[in-house]
């Protein structure tokens, strides 16, 4: 199993670059980035995997309303091509709330989105062309789209955790990156049903990247005090109100890895069990910068053990 972490995007680039050089020192395998309304996160994530060799990058993720596949393909290889072939695309649904207020546009057919979003990439990340007309969206490559040295073509992922964009995951994408979904989530309801649609469509079993919420202090009282504060904004939308269910809590703290380093490790080795074959920490700023790097510390032993 790897082990990475996301970084916060309220720093600058410098600063970010630094944490990722920290994170890669203590062993950690990946760093990831958000997209929200800040940063360009392909972009960023290809300045940091150049700045830190070795360092595998990744978005998580890029919502599919107000984007185009011939767009974030040329993002996806530029950033490939910058890192050596160390760049991971994530890409997600988004929330009606924040597509509607944001882009101004209609969050309509999000799962029929996603399947025409992924199948028109598909061969771009290939090979640089395409020429797919769908319901919902049209891509063409009147010019070539190959971007030079962006090798192997990028892995995909999607942040998909209900039944349909598990499906339409395990079909077309190379994993899933699920978030605030807790073990018994993943064994009993996310796993089983990507793995299904792959092996249906003649895939191979798909990575699952499970994005969970952890920080090793001596003061977990607290730092889950912080977080259930930090994680509430995920409590209004149904589709994470739907999966923190599924795990068996109540808030989406209730999920958070707090404690020390022997409850912080069972806790990783319960997602191993569950199916996830890659765990990136989420969060590891809630407490104290000496808390974010004994985390780190945590985090890169047993990426290395």
């Amino acid at each position: 199993m790897t082990i990475g972490a996301a970084l916060p995007l309220h720093n600058g680039i410098d600063a970010t670059v630094q944490l990722a050089r920290e994170a890669h020192e203590a062993g950690l395998r990946s760093a990831w980035f958000g997209q929200t309304f800040t940063y360009d996160s392909p972009s960023l994530a290809a300045i940091v995997g150049r700045e830190v060799p070795g360092l595998h990058v990744g978005t998580a993720a890029i919502p599919v309303f107000g984007r185009h596949p011939l767009i974030v393909s040329s993002q996806a290889q530029t950033a490939q091509a910058a890192t050596a072939g160390r760049y991971h695309l994530g890409l997600a649904l988004g929330t009606k709330q924040l597509t509607e207020a944001g882009f101004g546009i209609p969050y309509d057919r999000p799962i029929r989105l996603l399947r025409e979003f992924l199948t028109a990439l598909h061969p771009l990340l290939e090979t640089g062309s395409t020429d797919f007309r769908g319901e919902l969206l049209s891509v063409g490559t009147p010019l070539p789209a190959a971007v030079p040295g962006a090798e192997p073509p990028v892995p995909v992922l999607v942040a998909a955790m209900g039944r349909q964009a598990l499906r339409v995951s395990g079909e077309l994408a190379d994993g899933i990156l699920p978030y605030l979904a807790g073990p018994r989530a993943l064994a009993e309801h996310i796993v089983p049903a990507v793995n299904a649609a792959a092996e249906a469509a003649g895939r191979p079993a798909p990575r699952i990247v499970a994005f969970v919420p952890g920080v090793v202090t001596a003061d977990a009282d607290t730092v889950r005090r912080t977080a259930t504060d930090s994680l509430a904004f995920y409590e209004r939308f149904p589709s994470y109100q739907r999966v923190i269910e599924l795990s068996g809590a109540t808030r989406a703290a209730d999920l958070a890895l707090i404690g020390d380093e022997e409850t912080v490790a069972e806790g990783v080795r319960r997602y191993r069990e569950a199916g996830a074959t890659e765990v990136v920490f989420t969060s590891t700023d809630l407490g104290t910068e000496a808390d974010r790097h004994r985390t780190w510390k945590l985090l890169g032993e047993l990426a290395t053990g």
